[in-house]
């Protein structure tokens, strides 16, 4: 039997003629068809050489490395170098001295009590013993005290920087408050409604009195380098800020006893003793500058009220001068004393002269 047409390989269409022709012939022998595409790799002949050989090995330090028989290289050279022991301590071996007589020897781990329990290894030091409970209260009232000082030198520092600071910024106001008021006119009451207007009878108006707290004047010291603006009334409130005039006193430049009084702080009368015999106090008001020599500086009682009289040291006595007076507390920080300044007019002029030379520039 014939092989089919080469064509019928490849899936192609064969003729009819073709195919009837081979289905006749059934008697050929029949010979495989060999497809290309699937057909099997030939055998590797067993003389070629084996493809999968191990690679050599390639000698330490790579080509130009020493030779196969040279020392091989350390492979570890990067490691540290393990330092040696150190040598054994003599005198770990020798055995702990024993404590001196009377010293304490504290354990070093947790004893079993008598309840089952364990007590800790410092319960030796930490009980409470005489020494420990004297030690503690100690150092609690050490603490105290310390934390009392630090309060008590707070306080002394806003005496001295804070409550200078304050007064400081009171007086800028008074002392604007006093240019203002000498700007303007004087007020005036007018007489009583029921007095009689007869002829030269009728009463002149009289000048209203500074109200409590008011300022009225200025007041110069030369020797301390300080001046302030000093306030009507006497009264907690009325010189928390500023010297204080005595209501019932004369004003500066009258017969009788100008008197001021000012708190013992630094930006008040704090230097007043050093005013002493001789020195100039300068008093200002709207018209004229006041003179005033310092005739006594000294210390009383106070309840020695008889100091600001209209003759000092005499009450009821008619004045014939025009005085003035200074007082504050004594000694410093305290009060149970007075520190009182006397001082008599000895010059005036007016304000259209200027000011006096014995200020220098105090003030201007």
């Amino acid at each position: 039997m014939t092989a089919p047409p080469e064509s019928s390989r490849y899936g192609r269409h064969r003729a009819p003629e073709d195919l009837a022709e081979w289905a006749n012939d059934r008697t050929a022998p029949v010979s495989p068809a060999i497809d290309p595409t699937t057909t099997v790799l030939p055998a590797v002949p067993a003389s070629s050489p084996d493809q999968t050989a191990t690679i050599p090995v390639v000698p330490p330090g790579g080509r130009g490395g020493p030779p196969a028989g040279g020392p091989r290289a350390d492979e570890t050279g990067l490691l540290g170098i393990v330092p040696p022991p150190p040598p054994p301590d003599p005198e770990a071996d020798q055995p702990r001295p024993a404590p001196p007589p009377g010293a304490q020897v504290v354990p070093l781990r947790a004893v079993r009590t008598k309840t089952g329990g364990y007590r800790s290894v410092h319960s030796a030091l930490t009980r409470t013993t005489l020494g420990t409970a004297t030690r503690s209260t100690v150092r609690g009232a050490g603490e105290v005290l310390i934390t009392l000082g630090v309060i008590v030198l707070l306080l002394a520092a806003y005496e001295v920087w804070g409550k200078s600071a304050v007064i400081a910024s009171h007086q800028d106001d008074l002392d604007r408050q006093l240019a203002q008021d000498w700007a303007a006119p004087a007020p005036t009451v007018s007489p009583d409604q029921d007095q009689e207007k007869d002829g030269d009878d009728e009463a002149t108006p009289e000048p209203l009195g500074p109200p409590p707290g008011h300022a009225i004047a200025r007041l110069y010291v030369p020797r301390i380098g300080k001046y302030w603006v000093v306030v009507q009334g006497v009264e907690l409130d009325d010189i928390r800020y500023a010297p204080g005039h005595y209501p019932d006193s004369a004003m500066p430049g009258q017969v009788g006893n100008f008197s001021v009084a000012g708190h013992r702080n630094p930006a008040t009368f704090w230097d007043l003793d050093q005013v002493g015999e001789g020195e100039t106090v300068v008093v200002e008001t709207q018209d004229s500058w006041f003179i005033y020599r310092v005739t006594r500086n000294h210390i009383v009682k106070p309840n020695a009220v008889e100091v600001v009289a209209p003759v000092p040291g005499q009450p009821g006595v008619e004045p014939s001068e025009a005085m003035l007076t200074l007082t504050t507390c004594n000694p410093k920080w305290d009060n149970y004393e007075r520190l009182i300044v006397h001082a008599e007019l000895v010059d005036q002029q007016p304000q259209s002269d200027g000011r006096p030379a014995v200020l220098g520039g105090l003030g201007a």
